[in-house]
C-alpha cells in the first residue's frame, strides 16, 4: 500500500512541475511549487515508513520547514516587487 501512496505522491508532484511551467500568474506558479516542496517532504516521510528508517522523518520536516521559510521569502519579494512598479503579473 505505501508503495502505491509513492506512486501516487510522484504523480501529483508531476503535476505541480507542470503548473509551475504552465502558470499563468505567478502566484499560481509559486503555489506550485509550494505544493511540490510539500509533496517532497511527505515522500520523505513515506520512504521512512517503507524502509524503516526513522531519520528519515527528521529529513522531512527540516525540509518541510525549509520550504516553509523559502515560499514566505519569494512571496514577500513579489509583493516587494509589485509594490515598487506599477507593472506586475
Amino acid at each position: 500500500m505505501l508503495v502505491t501512496v509513492s506512486l501516487a505522491i510522484i504523480i501529483t508532484m508531476a503535476l505541480a512541475i507542470v503548473r509551475a511551467l504552465r502558470g499563468p500568474t505567478v502566484y499560481d506558479r509559486v503555489l506550485a511549487v509550494n505544493m511540490f516542496g510539500t509533496k517532497t517532504a511527505l515522500l520523505l516521510a513515506v520512504i521512512a515508513f517503507i524502509f524503516e528508517r526513522p531519520g528519515f522523518l527528521d529529513l522531512a520536516l527540516a525540509y518541510a520547514l525549509i520550504n516553509l521559510v523559502g515560499i514566505l521569502a519569494v512571496l514577500e519579494f513579489f509583493q516587494n516587487r509589485s509594490q515598487r512598479s506599477p507593472e506586475h503579473d
